[in-house]
């Protein structure tokens, strides 16, 4: 969580497009039925070349069961070979029947890469595209990706590439599937879509070195906090406004529904001056692979004051860069802008895995998934971190899925902050503030934990009355 990332977006933001949405979270509804379920994928493409500046994927979804089906369950994947295993992509909506909005696209790495496909593209609708009625489809969706940094694609060698399919028609190489049943196409060989797995076990591993708190304090100068290995921030400097104030004091502690919460406060007039943000981290850097979550509030409007700040909300890991492209940096990220920033114009979450940076001349090496709509309330956040892949999860689903180049060299700490990007988002001089909430954090040193199961270790420790443990090793 570095200041010299705000580089890193703002050039990354002025190729990114048109809005996508977040990923669609609904189950299947009970009136459709798995006996007579049925889609269809047809595609064409606009650009037909072996080598283009972007891929274009248009798709129609069409319902062939007999009955309706909602499109928030429904996931279609387009499979494509990586231009290089360093390369990152980015997923954009020209046009849509069903409006750009209510479509997204996140990228996901094959478990078994094959000589045509080591990615995919996935599709997904929000709760506003509504449903499919039988024997209906969505309708145009113009869609396009391209490589981050602008790169000619080679889609000679793309699973799902059809240079002739110039109108539309059915197309097999392109999976789709409704609440994790594959009801069209056929996957690369040994890569069926059913990531998450079907029917994961809900009991958690025993064992494993854990962190847990629950966050149960009476304030920022509770001694428990920095006895318990937390250290509220109070030192000046980056990210955010240059000047701005890092104010432990408004780090708060309250019971909501019978839990205990920890409030971060940010505030601001309009000036560096009157600017205080805030943020909460384990002094400890002994945090590596295994199972980390979070349940995060995030917050679309002030508590109190005009609107429209470019606000960062967080939840992520970080060690130190030793050196400039030092390759034993690591940085895993959630990051909720509610009124955009870094060239967006609106809200957007990302996740993003960080190898590593140069602040200057700039120069990153980092994976991202993003998805553009509001985030607002209480999300249940996990990421994983095993020795093949990063895998990030919001409330229970798989968001995306980062490759192995970008695993961790080294421990990282665990981060909490809220920050002003800069001020041009409101430039009021009226004071406001905003609130991010946490209600725990949980970290299993190296067993990957499912969300089911994340659920059910931090169950287990309400009921048995913990507030706190670490039993991880210093590193």
């Amino acid at each position: 969580m570095r200041f010299a990332k705000n580089r890193l977006r703002t050039a990354a933001a002025t190729a990114t497009a048109v809005a996508l949405g977040a990923a669609g979270l609904a189950a299947l509804p009970a009136t459709a039925s798995a006996a007579t379920a049925g889609l269809n994928v047809q595609y064409r493409t606009s650009a037909t070349g072996a080598s283009a500046d972007q891929a274009e994927p248009w798709i129609k979804v069409k319902n062939t069961g007999d009955s309706s089906v909602q499109l928030s369950g429904v996931k279609v994947r387009y499979y494509f070979k990586a231009d290089s295993a360093s390369a990152t992509y980015r997923f954009a909506c020209s046009w849509a029947v069903k409006g750009c909005a209510n479509v997204t696209g996140t990228f996901g790495t094959l478990t078994s890469p094959t000589a045509t496909a080591d990615r995919y593209l996935e599709i997904g609708f929000t709760s506003g595209a509504g449903s499919l009625a039988a024997g209906t489809d969505t309708g145009d969706m113009q869609l396009r990706f391209y490589q981050s940094s602008w790169q000619p694609l080679n889609q000679s060698d793309d699973y799902s590439f059809g240079a002739a399919q110039t109108s539309y028609g059915s197309w097999s190489k392109i999976t789709a599937q409704l609440a994790g049943t594959t009801l069209w196409g056929t996957a690369p060989a040994g890569n069926e879509p059913t990531d998450p797995p079907t029917d994961p076990p809900t009991d958690p591993p025993t064992g494993g070195a854990t962190l847990f708190d629950d966050f149960n304090y009476s304030g920022y100068s509770d001694p428990r906090i920095s006895a318990n290995g937390w250290n509220v921030r109070s030192n000046s400097g980056g990210p955010g406004v240059p000047g701005a104030t890092w104010a432990p004091e408004n780090v708060t502690f309250a019971t909501t529904g019978g839990n205990s919460i920890m409030n971060l406060e940010t505030s601001t007039a309009g000036t560096a001056a009157t600017t205080e943000q805030t943020e909460v981290l384990t002094k400890a850097t002994k945090f590596k692979n295994g199972t980390y979550a979070s349940r995060v509030k995030f917050s679309d409007a002030p508590r109190s004051g005009p609107d429209g700040d470019r606000l960062v909300q967080t939840f992520f890991t970080i060690n130190d860069l030793t050196a400039p492209m030092a390759d034993n940096y690591a940085e895993y990220d959630f990051e909720y802008l509610p009124n955009g920033g870094w060239g967006e114009p609106a809200n957007i979450l990302y996740t993003t895995s960080w190898e590593t940076y140069n602040p200057d001349p700039w120069q990153a090496v980092n994976q991202h998934t993003e998805s553009r709509q509001s985030f607002s309330g209480w999300h249940d956040l996990v990421f994983t971190i095993d020795g093949s892949s990063i895998k990030y999860y919001i409330d229970g689903q798989l968001f995306g899925t980062h490759d192995a180049a970008y695993l961790p060299e080294r421990p990282m700490s665990i981060n909490f902050n809220q920050w002003l990007i800069d001020l041009a988002g409101q430039t009021s001089t009226t004071a406001r503030s905003y609130d991010q909430q946490v209600d725990y954090v949980l970290h299993i040193k190296d067993q990957v934990l499912t969300p089911a199961q994340v659920a059910t270790k931090v169950n287990a420790y309400r009921s048995a009355g913990t507030t706190f443990q670490d039993t991880v090793p210093s590193s």
